[in-house]
């Protein structure tokens, strides 16, 4: 697990809300439209498409952030593997976040850095 370089105090500052999944239930689903990224609170969340797990993504990870970016659709479903505790961050919530948190900016970028190059090792 990656350390975050930042508190997570933004979470109430910026009113961000938190949403339960039971196990199993889908956060969402590969082509759904990416109105937000999600934070893991609590739990874990399993990054699935064509039924492989791409990733799981446990406590202060994130994921959903891509479609923030690209303004694209979803590129892969994602599941709750256990009873799980997210944070919702709208696009507009992100952009403040970015604005003003340049440890969370830096915090996304390595995120992705490290799932390329993970990638990478895998071809």
């Amino acid at each position: 697990m990656m350390a975050t370089p930042f508190d997570f105090d933004f979470l109430e500052r910026f009113r961000i809300p938190l949403k339960r999944f039971t196990a199993g239930e889908k956060i969402f689903l590969e082509e759904d439209p990416g109105d937000c990224m999600y934070l893991v609170v609590e739990g874990k969340v399993s990054i699935v498409t064509y039924g492989t797990v791409l990733e799981n993504v446990g406590l202060h990870g994130i994921f959903g952030e891509l479609a923030l970016i690209d303004n694209a659709p979803r590129s892969a479903a994602a599941l709750a593997a256990e009873a799980t505790e997210v944070a919702l961050i709208d696009r507009d919530t992100f952009l403040e976040l970015v604005r003003h948190n340049p440890a969370f900016s830096l915090y996304v970028m390595r995120q992705l850095a490290t799932r390329i190059r993970r990638m990478n090792k895998s071809l």
